[in-house]
């Protein structure tokens, strides 16, 4: 848009704003005669603007002449700007013969109640989470840290659809070297549309082509005020639910909302399983097939006969049968989550039992199969971040093919591809399995385990 001031002459604004706001029918012009030699427009959008406070505006206006009370809006002398605060819900008032408009903050959005957020819910905690709206995220954060030196620097990207966003840390809490990084990765952010977190995530990590997240997502203020305690940074887009925790580590997908409000012996416990689980998630079918395939002497004998007596007549080798379980139970899932949710559970559920059932009946699938599948399967459940369940479910394919085809070899070939890369993978300069590698035993505190809070110092988890 051409950088066009605004006349004194109010017709001539008028028919500029009417021609970039061509066919827009939900931006209203309103034109209102308050003498014989004065007029004012409002140019807003209906939808988002406060019907009450708009009336007491042209009451001052209309029947006071009550004119001083607008210099408490801001001021604007270009068309341009008039646009993008119209679009944004703002309202603009223009006065016949002077060369600029005042924007009055009449915004007024629908938008969902503050609730628990569903996919980070927690047995003890606040039972608060984020909704669309930026300027609720703001509040919830600010609330849990009342102190001057958490700062929200507000951005805005995308060419068409205007989207802000905010970059939050606490000064003196973070490290500078890592905003500056923050900060040069979002300046060359260049992109036609913004609608969510997601697509910020995806243009300043690092690796775009790992399966691991880099940078965490949360849809609790909880979780992100105590990450800004420890010197993280967050990102919170308008219109998402989702603000971005980074830099991240692989332990951080370990960690629940509610590991800092639960005594620390049990919470080390439980993370300790959940770490054994996401290993099963990953690996069992794999070692399964390894050793039932090539290598049955490392399998006591009772069980060896078991497993052979149940796979009489069975047409498929292991590792296929494996495959086509593994890929039905991801379908079921994947299926349960797009159903309606007073139905899609149910359908997951009994859509297992009865395939399983059934195809074991039919001696197309044995049954250590089905139960290895369905052990995989809840182990897959037991992580805390949806983000890096998603790595672990997606590897356990490859890792299964190379159990197939090498054994117990090809199991340990992709183990060691995977540590390799996790090795080499950073978040913002971070090393991702940092502090365990490199190693650094004075943040173990709180990461695999978490320690009595009077040992940690009130430090809160990476």
């Amino acid at each position: 848009m051409e950088a066009v001031d605004v006349s004194e002459h109010l017709a001539i604004n008028q028919d500029t704003l009417q021609s970039i706001f061509h066919n827009c029918a939900d931006v209203v012009f309103r034109s209102l005669k308050l003498s014989e030699n004065s007029s004012i427009l409002l140019v807003y959008i209906l939808e988002m603007t406060d019907s009450k406070e708009m009336e007491q505006i042209i009451s001052a206006c209309m029947i006071s002449q009550d004119y001083e009370r607008l210099t408490k809006y801001n001021m604007v002398t270009r068309i341009s700007d008039i646009v993008a605060k119209v679009l944004k819900g703002s309202t603009a008032i223009i006065i016949d013969g002077k060369p600029y408009a005042y924007i009055a903050e009449l915004t007024s959005f629908q938008h969902r109640s503050i609730d628990e957020p569903s996919n980070e819910a927690s047995i003890r905690g606040p039972r608060e989470g984020f909704t669309e709206d930026l300027k609720t995220n703001k509040s919830l954060i600010r609330r849990k840290i009342s102190h001057q030196n958490l700062k929200f620097e507000m951005h805005q990207a995308g060419e068409l659809t205007n989207t802000d966003f905010v970059v939050a840390y606490i000064e003196g809490k973070v490290k500078p070297e890592l905003l500056q990084e923050v900060s040069r990765r979002l300046q060359a952010f260049r992109t036609n549309q913004l609608l969510d977190s997601g697509y910020i995530e995806e243009f300043i990590e690092d690796k775009t082509f790992s399966l691991f997240p880099q940078i965490q997502n949360t849809e609790r203020p909880d979780t992100v005020a105590a990450s800004l305690l420890a010197g993280r940074v967050a990102i919170i887009v308008d219109g998402s639910p989702n603000a971005l925790l980074l830099p991240m580590t692989f332990w951080s997908g370990f960690q629940a909302a509610e590991d800092h409000y639960e005594r620390f012996i049990y919470v080390s416990a439980v993370r300790l399983l959940r770490f054994l689980l996401a290993i099963l998630s990953c690996l069992l079918p794999s070692i399964y097939v390894a050793l039932t395939t090539f290598h049955p002497q490392m399998i006591p004998l009772a069980l060896m006969l078991s497993i052979s007596v149940s796979r009489e007549g069975i047409p498929f080798p292991t590792v296929i049968e494996t495959l086509l379980m593994e890929l039905m139970f991801e379908g079921l899932r994947e299926a349960g989550l797009r159903l309606p949710k007073a139905i899609g559970s149910a359908v997951s559920i009994v859509g297992a039992l009865v395939i399983g059932e059934a195809a074991v009946q039919a001696g197309f699938i044995s049954a250590p199969i089905v139960m290895i599948v369905a052990g995989t399967g809840i182990a897959s459940f037991a992580f805390p971040s949806y983000s890096l369940a998603l790595p672990f479910r997606m590897l356990r394919f490859p890792l299964l093919i190379f159990g197939g085809f090498l054994g117990l070899y090809g199991v340990a070939i992709g183990i060691m591809f995977i540590m390799i890369h996790l090795v080499s993978l950073k978040s913002f300069g971070v090393p991702y399995l940092s502090p365990m590698a490199p190693i650094a035993p004075k943040f173990w505190k709180d990461t695999l385990i978490r320690m009595n809070k009077r040992y940690i110092s009130g430090r809160q988890k990476q």
